[in-house]
């Protein structure tokens, strides 16, 4: 199979799913596996992917990106990026290796399901919850660090950055969208500082023979990503978490499949 073949395919499968709450680490663990592109390689290539990725919220928020240091307390600014940030980069740092360890297919089987149990209960209770941030501007700093709270679970691969975050938004009193755009902006540092550190590890591993490969994934990863924001965006307040949850439990008995043969 060539190395063009594989790019195309993980950048699409990477920008399909960096956005939505199904989880792209646990997508591309399995589409990697299936396609036998795993290993060193395999994992250096997953980083310059979710870089196209990360670029690619860059592109969509750009005009907040810009906004974030026109500090205003009773607005949205970067030290509500900064709260939200704090929980995950603690724990993903002090337990760095052992994080890595949990990287195969049987533990994303269990992170689809239990991501997926979340954003039903967090849709089911998010009714019963009095909304009080409709907009990023009406975002308190408690949420923001609620919301960081629940981002810690997407350390567990197959969990889902965006799942996790977008439910913990809802239960923190935020609406769908609010909670989405929030979730969006605060991966671009959360995931440039994993990619950096990520890097760091494999830096005596790149090769100038792969930047061909590499190249072609983020490329099609960024414009992927781009587009799947757009219509996630679109189709988020009228179908909310459940039926992305109802994907995460079939894409499970998928893998359950897979697992038991």
């Amino acid at each position: 199979m060539s190395s063009t073949f594989i790019a195309i395919i993980m950048g699409i499968v990477e920008g399909l799913t960096e956005f939505i709450p199904v989880s792209s680490t646990g997508h591309l663990i399995l589409t990697g596996h299936l396609l036998g592109f795993e290993g060193p390689k395999a994992e250096t290539f997953e980083i310059f992917i979710q870089l196209g990725a990360i670029l690619a919220a860059v592109a969509y928020y750009w005009r907040r990106f810009i906004s974030l240091f026109q500090f205003k307390m009773d607005k949205f600014n970067f030290l509500h990026v900064i709260i939200a940030m704090i929980p995950a980069s603690a724990i993903g740092l002090l337990f760095h290796d052992q994080i890595k360890s949990l990287f195969n297919v049987r533990m994303v089987f269990y992170a689809l399901i239990v991501g997926g149990i979340l954003m039903i209960i967090a849709d089911t209770l998010g009714d019963k919850i009095k909304t009080t941030a409709t907009t990023l501007d009406e975002l308190s700093y408690m949420q923001a660090l609620k919301i960081g709270t629940f981002q810690c679970l997407a350390l567990w691969p197959g969990f889902s950055r965006s799942g996790s975050t977008i439910a913990g938004g809802i239960l923190s009193g935020t609406d769908h969208k609010t909670a989405a755009d929030f979730t969006f902006i605060v991966a671009v540092p959360m995931m440039v500082a994993a990619s950096g550190l990520d890097l760091m590890g494999v830096k005596d591993t790149l090769n100038s023979t792969d930047i061909q490969m590499y190249a072609i994934g983020f490329v099609v990863s960024f414009f992927v990503a781009l587009l799947s924001i757009v219509f996630f965006m679109k189709l988020l307040n009228k179908l909310k978490l459940v039926p992305f949850a109802f994907y995460r439990f079939a894409l499970a008995i998928v893998v359950w499949l897979y697992l038991a043969n």
